[in-house]
């Protein structure tokens, strides 16, 4: 029997039989869209999280600070750990308590001095304007920052203000240096009043004796773990973001697997409807059955209708599942963003969609077709061809 003729043969359920094939399509549909959706969702969540934890350059960093009070973390140690092979750049960062003024307000505030570069390794993020350059007099503060100086958000760009900077931090009378910063751009999701200038711009006007912290990014990722260990030979504490996302992987490979066991349920349910379906189909075609062995039909040919069959409703069972579940996530992520508007929050994707699990979708809805109608084809192709034209 020719391929065509065989798909010819096995389509005709779908005609005969139209709401029966359409309850048994929507029942694979529904258990293949139930993974669907939480498995996007799984995706999803992981996603988020990864990319608000960190950049593709803050997987590559690793903050260095003190670890006891013998070893300092001064610039004799940045010089140090600049001449690890492993290390492309060292950023240094230094906070000191500083007086803020803006017209009438003034306020104790925490100034944080570092290079540009190293906001990409902190995934930092501004919710507007731009980061300052090396060496200039420009700032980005936080939006709690605005606050405590009277700042209207939406006029704070290009505002000057005055910071009033300790020429020495470790002494209590240090003379004070005014300084006046242009406001460059605006923190986005920091609640602390902050503010960050450059470090090359007052490191010959003040002395710093020690760094608060130094923000190190490795050569590559293979990198990271040898550059990790000679620092600490070094001395120093070190601590790796990409660790941290390491375990949120692991947590969430977790969380997918329980998420395909929930929807397996509903799969599983499926697929016993489609069993049923195709042993109807058999009992009401034994003897169409018998008279095409009688009149030269092979058993292989018969498994072929019959598994043939199967599989074409599992994968419209498949593509179905998909438009279900996609449907689904976003009405659903719809939802939530609304509430998000509404309550103030952040407008977020909670459903990813790899190119590669939507083509297992369709292919296992496949394969699930295949199996759950392997038996019917079986009890079949072994029917005798007089018993089954003498079937009622």
């Amino acid at each position: 029997m020719l391929i065509l003729d065989v798909f010819r043969v096995s389509s005709r359920s779908f005609k005969n039989n139209r709401l029966r094939t359409f309850l048994t399509i929507l029942g694979i549909s529904v258990g293949i869209g139930t993974i669907f959706f939480l498995v996007a969702l799984g995706y999803g969540l992981q996603k988020l999280i990864i990319e608000n934890i960190a950049s593709e350059n803050a997987l590559l960093a690793l903050d260095v600070t003190e670890k006891n009070e013998i070893i300092k973390l001064d610039q004799g140690g940045l010089d140090k750990i600049r001449s690890i092979p492993e290390v492309e750049e060292a950023f240094p960062l230094v906070s000191l308590q500083t007086r803020i003024e803006k017209n009438a307000l003034s306020s104790d505030l925490k100034l944080s001095l570092t290079n540009a570069g190293y906001f990409d390794l902190e995934s930092i993020k501004l919710e507007k304007g731009d980061f300052f350059a090396d060496n200039s007099g420009d700032v980005v503060v936080s939006k709690a920052t605005l606050k405590l100086l009277g700042i209207e958000e939406g006029d704070s760009l290009n505002q000057t203000i005055k910071a009033f900077i300790a020429k020495d931090s470790k002494s209590k009378d240090s003379e004070l240096i005014e300084k006046e910063y242009r406001i460059k751009g605006i923190l986005k999701d920091s609640s602390d009043a902050v503010i960050y200038a450059s470090l090359i711009g007052l490191k010959d006007e003040i002395t710093i004796n020690e760094y608060s912290k130094i923000k190190v990014k490795a050569v590559s990722g293979d990198k990271v773990s040898i550059a990790k260990n000679k620092i600490i030979e070094e001395g120093f504490f070190v601590g790796s973001i990409s660790e941290l996302v390491d375990q949120a992987r692991q947590v969430f490979k977790v969380v997918n697997i329980m998420l395909v066991l929930f929807g397996a349920v509903a799969l599983i349910v499926s697929a016993i409807g489609m069993f049923n379906t195709m042993t109807i189909a058999l009992l009401e075609r034994t003897q169409e059955i018998g008279t095409m062995k009688a009149l030269g039909a092979a058993k292989v040919d018969i498994w072929k209708m019959f598994l043939t069959e199967s599989m074409i409703i599992g994968f419209m069972g498949g593509t179905g599942g998909l438009l279900i579940g996609y449907s689904m996530s976003k009405i659903l992520n719809m939802a939530v963003n609304i509430l998000a508007e509404n309550f103030g929050g952040l407008v977020v994707e909670l459903f990813y969609f790899p190119i590669w699990f939507v083509v297992f979708i369709v292919v296992f809805s496949t394969v699930v077709g295949l199996v759950t109608g392997f038996y019917p084809a079986k009890r079949a192709a072994k029917l005798n061809a007089l018993e089954a034209l003498r079937y009622k």
